[in-house]
């Protein structure tokens, strides 16, 4: 695996990053544990997810693929070795349901 540096930091990223849009909807929780694991043997250590995955978003759902990620950690205890990138949903009809604090510091922490 190739790994590059995050700009200003010390963190090494591999250069291919796992998508998790797809968790909790088109795949299940054991699937999504089997794609983290087959990407961490790879050398993967860059993953990315939204508060709004998987998509489509929906009320039902959404955080879904965050919970899956987090079973994951605390099976695999691998919290410490994933660089993890997440995203806030922006303003629109069909995010409205994942945040009724507004985009101010205070509500993303």
């Amino acid at each position: 695996m190739i790994y590059t540096k995050l700009p200003h930091t010390e963190l090494e990223v591999s250069k291919i990053c796992l998508g998790t849009m797809t968790w909790g909807r088109q795949n299940t929780e054991i699937e999504g544990h089997e794609q983290m694991d087959y990407a961490f043997e790879q050398g993967i250590n860059f993953f990315d997810t939204a508060e709004l995955y998987p998509i489509p978003p929906h009320p039902d759902r959404f955080a879904d693929t965050e919970k899956i990620i987090g079973t994951w950690f605390k099976k695999t205890g691998n919290r410490d070795k994933i660089i993890l990138a997440s995203k806030i949903a922006g303003k629109a009809e069909f995010t409205k349901f994942i945040r009724t604090t507004g985009f101010r510091r205070e509500s993303l922490i």
